[in-house]
């Protein structure tokens, strides 16, 4: 069988002209990795065989992120070194997502913390809990990982936590964590942690503003629930 290739293709369907034509925003998802792995196989484009591969992760890039070397290298077509461009692209893509979030350290709603805390935490597999510690104007003077754990919960030190706190002479603090099973409804234990942080926050003068609970696409907040 002879070798399908992306030069027999009309000029405006190839992905680089097509980039160098319309512009970056005009392709689609598999073109772009189309464009990193360079060559498909025998039977494929290196397009087809990018629409495959998004297929089988349901067109989800965050979920494509997840791949591994081995796991990508099973496609045929997909040697470790297109593995690795493609998992280089994901990550720093990711990267340069969180580099953007950072920019703007100031906290003016839930949403503005999803955007800081998703890049790091939203897609893991295990459940990691943060907290960003703020100044008397709601400026992000530092965050930090107080807990990583399994698949369904950590354990918080909540006076190492106040502890943090006081040092940097933060006046208030949000809490989040992310539920690997991608669900942000907040379990009693959830709900015990937040009241016990709040209290505990309250005689040394923090005050805990939000608590999130985020995974890869969206968050539940207490303060925007009323549930702090």
């Amino acid at each position: 069988m002879e070798k399908l290739t992306i030069k027999s293709w009309a000029l405006d369907d190839r992905p680089r002209e097509k980039l160098l034509g319309k512009g970056k925003t005009t392709l689609s998802d598999a073109e772009l990795i189309a464009i990193l792995i360079g060559s498909g196989n025998r039977e494929e484009t290196a397009v087809a065989l990018s629409k495959r591969i998004l297929k089988s992760v349901e067109g989800n890039i965050n979920n494509l992120a997840k791949l591994s070397v081995k796991k990508l290298s099973s496609f045929k077509g997909i040697g470790e070194a297109k593995a690795i461009a493609i998992i280089t692209a994901l990550e720093l893509g990711k990267r340069r997502q969180l580099e953007i979030a950072l920019k703007k350290p100031k906290i003016t709603s839930s949403k503005a913390v999803f955007n800081i805390m998703q890049p790091l935490i939203g897609d893991l597999e295990h459940e990691e809990f943060w907290v960003l510690f703020l100044n008397n104007s709601n400026k992000v003077l530092a965050k930090s990982q107080m807990s990583k754990g399994g698949l369904t919960a950590t354990v918080v030190d909540v006076r190492l936590l106040l502890k943090q706190a006081l040092e940097m002479a933060s006046v208030a603090i949000i809490i989040c964590h992310n539920h690997p099973s991608g669900k942000i409804t907040p379990s009693n234990a959830d709900k015990e942690l937040t009241k016990k942080i709040k209290i505990a926050g309250l005689t040394l003068d923090i005050r805990l503003l939000d608590h999130l609970i985020i995974n890869e696409k969206c968050y539940f907040s207490f303060a925007d629930e009323n549930q702090l």
